[in-house]
């Protein structure tokens, strides 16, 4: 069902990876024109899907997901414009040396080839994923899920007839309109057309992508990020990271869905913190100390509830007695995305930072920053939570392989 795309994407392939930066860059910013005089028709489209999620029960945080408006709109323009205006990836010199023998190799930044992205709810992933594969040189294939298909589509069009007018393909970028599981599977099976399969979404659907594909993937994470109040905290430094890491868009993976408090500083400091979600009419489910300090102002935890992504005004706490206790009950339970410690404690920080193994971890910050956009990568493709090839945001160098090209003088072996 899919093979004639699968052709098409790697055609196209071959001529983007020719195209120099200069032409790169106009298709973007063509795009990012085009998706603003298209705004009405978009967000017409956009009014479909929503009109249908509602009608189907779809919660307010997925519901966030879904919604666009004009102002995101001129966001994700912007954030092509912010792409298109990065240094071109393709062709970076990763080294140079000439050997004993007098061969002399270049190792240089190349194009993966076809990479397919599979995601859910989220349109603005089909123009960021299209904008960041084409300034890298790679043709896209874009699986979204049924709830966005509309707007994926009116999206996707406005993209390709832009570029069309750059002089580049339009299967540069391709839209499976198949949302049944059936195209996706195949989509994992399609060896020989597709070079790498990045999933974005639920734990579910990056753990069937994991397990079921064939194709090469780049697993993303979920975020059950973890947020640990050190002895040595700045309270209400905690209340205004946590308030922010929960509240500020929980349906994001990189929101906070767990804070960790040292017992020394829990009874004062869970009562601030507690104060600040609640206002934001968040949830909190905790273990027995913190059922003991915060009384109704908390629900009792399940085992459930660790290592959960609530996605939701919903947040897990927990007590431990060290920061050495924070780290254990991190590796239980963290996906590797982004971990927080807040602390006035160098020493403690540094360890933290070191000991956690997370794809980003801060010191006295919001988990909230872990994006393409606050890193200066432009837009992401998502966050990488494996340790080969990539590792963190997904941005344009991630989104390359490399070449050796040698240069000899007739030198045999």
């Amino acid at each position: 069902m899919l093979e004639q795309i699968g052709v098409q994407a790697k055609a196209a392939a071959r001529e983007l990876a020719q195209a120099d930066t200069s032409m790169k860059n106009c298709a973007l910013l063509a795009m990012a024109d085009a998706i603003l005089r298209g705004t009405e028709a978009i967000l017409a489209a956009n009014d479909s899907d929503m009109a249908a999620a509602r009608e189907k029960g779809m919660n307010d945080t997925m519901l966030d997901r879904l919604q666009l408006t004009k102002t995101r709109l001129e966001g994700v323009a912007q954030g092509i414009r912010d792409i298109a205006a990065l240094p071109d990836p393709v062709g970076r010199v990763l080294s140079d040396e000439v050997r004993p023998n007098g061969l002399r190799l270049i190792k240089t930044a190349v194009p993966i080839g076809v990479i397919a992205v599979i995601y859910e709810a989220r349109p603005n992933v089909t123009a960021d994923s299209a904008a960041l594969c084409l300034k890298s040189g790679n043709a896209v294939i874009l699986r979204g899920g049924k709830e966005a298909i509309h707007s994926n589509i009116a999206l996707a069009e406005t993209m390709r007839g832009a570029l069309k007018e750059a002089g580049l393909p339009a299967d540069c970028i391709q839209l499976v309109t198949d949302t049944t599981h059936d195209s996706a599977n195949e989509l994992m099976h399609m060896n020989g057309f597709v070079d790498v399969l990045i999933p974005r979404g639920s734990q579910r659907l990056i753990r069937a992508t994991i397990e079921q594909s064939t194709v090469p993937v780049i697993e993303t994470g979920s975020g059950v990020c973890h947020i640990y109040v050190d002895k040595a905290a700045d309270i209400e430094m905690a209340a205004d990271i946590i308030e922010n890491a929960k509240t500020s868009r929980p349906s994001v993976c990189n929101s906070a869905e767990c804070m960790l408090l040292h017992r020394d500083i829990a009874a004062k400091a869970l009562p601030v913190i507690a104060k600040r979600l609640a206002a934001k009419h968040t949830a909190i489910r905790g273990d027995n100390e913190v059922i003991a300090i915060l009384g109704d102002a908390a629900t009792p935890a399940t085992e459930e509830d660790w290592g959960k992504e609530y996605l939701d005004y919903i947040m897990a706490a927990h007590v431990v007695g060290s920061i050495d206790e924070a780290i254990e009950y991190v590796y239980r339970y963290s996906t590797g995305h982004s971990e927080c410690i807040i602390t006035e404690d160098p020493e403690a920080a540094e360890l933290y930072l070191t000991a956690v193994d997370a794809a980003a971890v801060y010191h006295n910050a919001s988990t909230r920053f872990t994006d393409g956009g606050e890193f200066g990568l432009g837009a992401e493709i998502g966050i990488s939570t494996q340790k080969l090839h990539a590792r963190g945001p997904l941005g344009l160098n991630e989104l390359t392989s490399m070449k050796f090209k040698v240069y000899g003088k007739g030198q045999t072996r």
